[in-house]
């Protein structure tokens, strides 16, 4: 491949003759509500074993799927919910719909996990929750962050909305006994354009949320019992016969990734200013949302005019997240009593990788080896002139 030639990607979403199968056998069953379908319930049995969880719920986003698992949890009015302060907007804004205030932590500055050291001091008699958020497919610290669970009495939520098929330890992320959400947003490693997932560790909680995820309304109700609130999250039955056909290929794709990305991060390695994501040996299987990659010292100006003339060289790239607390919106309502600065000064780490990272979209690592050396060269000739 000629080094000035744009390199080729596959295309996403990703599908073939069995999604159109799918949308065919859920439009010809003449239910297509999840009452009264067989799509959703056959996704969620399908999805709860792929991961090793007794049960997963099916929703209409993964930013519901947060809220509602810290609902039935008992997040509200009152309460704080620990998250990462490198991450989605959704992770504080779920805690934060609630009435709660979310307690942004630092991450890990090689994995861009949160740090447990910080979670623990970060614990106060109102946290009703803990959630770590598994950076690009690269699972948190399950262990440390399972320890303070236990000796806090606080719960864990994963938000897992990168880590469909991920692995700690050999354990998947349904075997590691707290509740999950997923994503599948039509940029995310399964996707039906919008949806998410839960998967729960037993069946009170699971029972719970169904419940408030239709309304407050058992599923046999012909009286309109609502026996709590609620609201409508119910996924549709199109949306759960595409995800049927995504989980089908997930492995393969992921097991693509992986190849890729062992490639990927040595050539990135090599290249002067160039820090990849890290690892943890103990996460056996990362399902490699992104290839996230840092240049130190950059700084956010430059850093976004990289992005931009990596895009412009034919690569799918994009700016880290900006912290939370860097944003207007996390501010508006459930922020801590703190100023922005404040809270920067303990997240150090945050700090430097919101502004200097860049991430590139997964279907990159779903190409051939020479897109790699391509993809790499891009890079090392653009960074060098950053």
């Amino acid at each position: 491949m000629n080094a000035r030639q744009a390199p080729e990607f596959p295309r996403w979403p990703q599908y073939d003759e069995t999604e159109r199968d799918g949308l065919i056998r859920a439009l010809e069953q003449g239910q297509w509500w999840r009452m009264g379908g067989d799509e959703v319930d056959s996704f969620e049995r399908e999805f709860a074993e792929h991961h090793g969880a007794p049960h997963a719920l099916a929703v209409t986003n993964g930013t519901h799927a947060l809220e509602l698992a810290l609902q039935c949890l008992g997040v509200g009015p009152g309460t704080e919910v620990i998250v990462p302060a490198f991450t989605f907007i959704s992770s504080s804004q779920a805690a934060q719909r609630l009435g709660a205030v979310a307690v942004p932590v630092d991450v890990h500055p090689d994995t861009y996990c949160i740090d447990a050291a910080a979670v623990a001091a970060a614990v106060t008699p109102r946290t009703r929750a803990i959630m770590p958020v598994h950076m690009a497919g690269l699972i948190a610290d399950m262990d440390a962050l399972a320890k303070i669970s236990a000796d806090t009495g606080v719960p864990l939520l994963q938000d897992a909305a990168h880590a469909h098929g991920a692995r700690w330890q050999g354990k998947r992320v349904g075997e590691l006994g707290s509740v999950a959400a997923f994503s599948f947003q039509n940029g995310k490693l399964m996707t039906a354009g919008e949806g998410g997932a839960l998967l729960f560790p037993d069946t009170e909680l699971y029972e719970a949320a169904f419940l408030r995820h239709s309304c407050g309304r058992p599923r046999d109700d012909r009286r309109y019992l609502h026996r709590t609130a609620g609201s409508n999250l119910r996924m549709n039955e199109f949306s759960a016969a595409v995800l049927r056909a995504q989980l089908s290929r997930l492995d393969q794709q992921i097991a693509l990734r992986e190849e890729r990305w062992t490639l990927l991060s040595r050539l990135l390695a090599a290249i002067d200013g160039v820090v990849p994501q890290g690892g943890d040996v103990r996460v056996d299987r990362k399902s490699h949302y992104m290839a996230m990659f840092r240049v130190p010292g950059l700084g956010e100006e430059r850093r976004n005019a990289l992005v931009d003339r990596l895009v412009e060289a034919g690569l799918p790239a994009f700016a880290a997240f900006r912290a939370i607390y860097r944003t207007d919106a996390f501010w508006e309502i459930g922020a801590p009593d703190e100023t922005p600065d404040a809270i920067a000064a303990r997240c150090p780490h945050t700090e430097a990788i919101s502004q200097d990272c860049v991430w590139l979209h997964h279907r990159v690592l779903l190409a051939g080896e020479a897109e790699m050396h391509a993809t790499a060269e891009i890079i090392a000739d653009l960074v060098a002139r950053a």
